[in-house]
């Protein structure tokens, strides 16, 4: 089972023109099969003008779930290179649809294999990502004249602030990654005077920093 991966950081819509038509790629993050096929949809409703939208889409942090459509275009020149891009960058939970306005000049299958893969991997570089890890997070309590020190410690520590709640109580939760548990026990221990409460909340995908 894998312990992370990459996503687009938010949706996003970069365009590239080759020979006078024009490649406009639309992302979005996406949890589902009925998510993708909503945001394709959304795409024809947004632009009627295109010949053709075509997708491609890989769900599920291993990317098990993998669907991709030439939409009119030669087979295999237009979904398939877009589902490669996908994967060969190694990311998923993302759809990609490219609308594709004519511009009068045939492109052949090379060409239309090129533009399409181009203009999903040039949006992902234009869009960027974004890592989620599997983490194991503990809730960590403390009063609030701990709170503000904790946080700045925390922050600059190996381990990643996944939320902050201020109740009656200061609350943190906190990811660790496997085999962190007891070094951040006894770092904890040593910064709070054995005062700050943790207790397991269980496992959970925290999204880290989006990269460019």
């Amino acid at each position: 089972m894998t312990d992370r991966y990459l996503s687009v950081a938010v949706a996003g819509l970069h365009e590239i023109e080759i020979r006078r038509s024009r490649f406009r790629c639309a992302l979005a993050p996406a949890a589902d099969e009925a998510a993708a096929r909503e945001i394709i949809a959304a795409r024809r409703r947004a632009e009627p003008a295109a010949r053709h939208h075509c997708h491609a889409f890989v769900l599920g942090p291993d990317g098990r779930t993998q669907r991709s459509s030439d939409d009119g275009e030669p087979a295999g020149t237009a979904g398939v290179p877009m589902l490669e891009v996908l994967r060969r960058r190694e990311v998923t939970d993302t759809v990609a649809v490219v609308s594709r306005h004519f511009g009068g000049v045939l492109l052949g299958a090379g060409g239309l294999i090129r533009a399409y893969g181009q203009a999903v991997s040039d949006a992902l570089d234009a869009v960027g990502l974004v890592e989620y890890r599997r983490l194991r997070l503990f809730d960590v309590t403390m009063d609030y004249a701990r709170a503000g020190r904790f946080e700045n410690d925390l922050r600059a520590s190996p381990y990643v602030l996944h939320e902050t709640r201020f109740e009656a109580a200061a609350h943190f939760e906190v990811g660790l990654a496997p085999g962190e548990e007891d070094r951040f026990t006894g770092w904890l221990a040593d910064l709070t005077g054995g005062e700050a409460v943790a207790v397991e909340l269980g496992e959970e995908w925290v999204r880290g920093q989006s990269r460019p």
